[in-house]
Order: structure tokens, then sequence, then C-alpha cells
């Protein structure tokens, strides 16, 4: 299990009171960001490897259910579904292509070893 480390939170959108608060939060949470996304891709690994068809990869139906799940914990945690949605929706189409990347290296790889 990740445990998601960084400099301990100094500010918050309430106790900001400089660009300088907020550009050190801002990079903070793009760490944060950066690390989580990290262990994302590496459960696109594990489907590729997992799945048995190249054509299991794209699944509309997961696609779907992804984001109506994102748009749920956005009213949760007041994120605005303006800006999560099109960002989950590219991060499910770059992950995809990654998937799609590794499922074949994987594939090329058992067969070298045949």
């Amino acid at each position: 299990m990740t445990t998601y480390t960084s400099d301990a939170r100094k500010h918050t959108s309430d106790t900001a009171e400089t660009m300088a608060d907020v550009r050190y939060e801002v990079d903070r949470i793009d760490r944060l960001l950066v690390e989580i996304l990290a262990e994302r891709q590496a459960m696109m690994d594990a489907a590729a490897r997992i799945k048995g068809a190249r054509a299991a990869v794209h699944d509309r139906a997961r696609i779907e259910d992804v984001v109506a799940k994102v748009k749920a914990e956005c009213a949760r945690h007041g994120l605005s579904p303006a800006i999560a949605e099109p960002v989950w929706r590219t991060l499910i189409d770059r992950c995809i292509a990654y998937e799609f990347e590794s499922y074949d290296a994987l594939r090329l790889a058992a067969e070298a070893k045949s």
C-alpha cells in the first residue's frame, strides 16, 4: 500500500495569505497527484497482465461507471464536475492507451520467450 507522503500541510484555502502560500500548496498537491497517478498507472500494468483479450482493454461500460463514481465523489468533496469530468475522461483515455502499450509489450515478451 502506498502512503502519500509530502511536506506537512502549511496552509488551507482559508489560511493562505500570499501567492507564495498558494503556490507552495499547489506544488505540494501536484507532488501528491503524481504519486497517486503513478499508482493508478501501475494498476493499468496489472490489468494488461490479467486481461485475456486485447479487446477487453477498452470497456465503455467501465469508463462510464468510473466517471459516474467520480462525479458522485465531487459532490462529497466540493469539486466542480465541470473540472472533474473532462480531467477523468482524459485520464481514462490516456490510461487506456498506456494499457494497450503494456498489453502489447507483455504479449510480445511472452512470444519472444516461446
